[in-house]
């Protein structure tokens, strides 16, 4: 299966509104946004990584970390989108060589999404479920977790005033604060470890605790 053409999916994010995941590396907090190469044996060192270096790529791709950590909803929710929408998400995010940053959500952060009664309420009908929830939405919720390029912690969380991440989601934004604090635009989350950077070979990954939505509930 080829990889996705991003302005295909871009292009099918018209709806308003609902990408994973560890290798060791210290989070730091520096504006230097250049990913310079650290060895493998530096990861763990406190001295380089202040300097403002970032992860080379690892071995696997963003989305066999995903499956075998275990985010089974983000999974989940990939695999629904390219069902119903054929998109080819998974394919780009598991042999896909473009790179990119994901912002994923925990399977508790996905659950939380399910049990929030001002999303049942908006979409009329009870959430169990990924697949409760049009597939149209899903998409754009998905794509707002993302962003282009490898973006590590050097890069993502600012030293002082708030960094804004532009995202898939076409006009998209949400903010980053120096305590690791996300602001979107219908809520918030935090980065959730943050002494890790997970680093694939198409890209670097970021856990948060919350699926961020780039619409109020």
């Amino acid at each position: 299966m080829k990889t996705v053409n991003l302005k295909r999916i871009v292009s099918l994010s018209n709806l308003a509104f609902v990408a994973a995941l560890i290798v060791s590396m210290a989070f730091i907090s520096c504006e230097k946004e250049n990913d310079d190469y650290i060895p493998q044996n530096e990861f763990s060192d406190d001295t380089a990584l202040k300097a403002g270096k970032a992860l080379p790529p690892g071995d696997a791709s963003i989305a066999a970390i995903a499956i075998e950590a275990g985010f089974s909803e983000l999974v989940g929710a990939l695999f629904y989108v390219d069902g119903e929408l054929g998109t080819e998400l998974v394919d780009m995010f598991l042999n896909g060589t473009d790179q990119y940053t994901v912002f994923a959500p925990t399977n508790d952060a996905f659950q939380a999404l399910y049990d929030s009664e001002e999303l049942e309420s908006l979409l009329g009908t009870e959430v169990n479920g990924i697949n409760d929830i049009p597939a149209e939405v899903v998409l754009n919720v998905l794509l707002y977790h993302v962003t282009d390029g490898r973006r590590a912690a050097n890069s993502v969380v600012p030293k002082k005033n708030p960094k804004t991440i532009e995202t898939l989601l076409k006009g998209a934004t949400f903010m980053v604060d120096k305590d690791l604090k996300i602001w979107a635009v219908g809520n918030s989350a935090n980065l959730v470890t943050p002494s890790v950077n997970i680093s694939a070979s198409n890209g670097i990954i970021h856990v948060i605790d919350a699926v961020i939505l780039p619409i109020q509930l």
